[in-house]
């Protein structure tokens, strides 16, 4: 086998190595990517099965996040925050990001850390408007316009 053959031999099968590789390394992470939306309207039902004629399971307000666990035409098979399942209807949702608060209240503070000041308290079930995340913080936004941040081990959604 000449010189440029073995070479580009050689080349082929690095770059299949390399190929499988990142295959194996990136695919569980995408797999597992999780897709949210948020209530775009002032509520939405969410019904036990994809079509209006279904029962309503419970109603949800503006900006409630809601993991898509699966997508039947224009109906989203969802889940909450306490990993409850029930179907929306998707014009009905959005993709601002929001979080619902968790715990029994968090601290909002005035930077991400616990070193910064309070500047309020998130109630439990709060929706707040994620306007950015840092390490373990997000920023947010109430429905009143006061922003802070608050510690994402005490929220759910995106």
């Amino acid at each position: 086998m000449p010189c440029n053959q073995r070479r580009a031999a050689r080349w082929l099968a690095a770059a299949a190595t390399a190929l499988a590789v990142l295959t194996t390394t990136l695919a569980p992470a995408v797999a597992h990517a999780r897709e949210f939306v948020s209530v775009k309207g002032a509520s939405v039902n969410v019904r036990q099965q994809p079509t209006t004629r279904s029962a309503t399971l419970w109603e949800l307000g503006k900006g409630y996040p809601l993991q898509v666990v699966q997508r039947k035409g224009q109906w989203l098979r969802v889940k909450d925050n306490e990993s409850t399942l029930g179907w929306v209807h998707a014009p009905l949702t959005g993709k601002t990001p929001h979080m619902v608060v968790t715990g029994r209240t968090a601290n909002l503070r005035a930077g991400p850390g616990q070193n910064h000041r309070v500047v309020g308290k998130l109630a439990e079930m709060e929706v707040v408007r994620t306007l950015r995340k840092q390490g373990s913080w997000a920023q947010v936004q109430r429905d009143n316009g006061q922003k802070g941040w608050v510690a994402r081990s005490l929220t759910w959604g995106w």
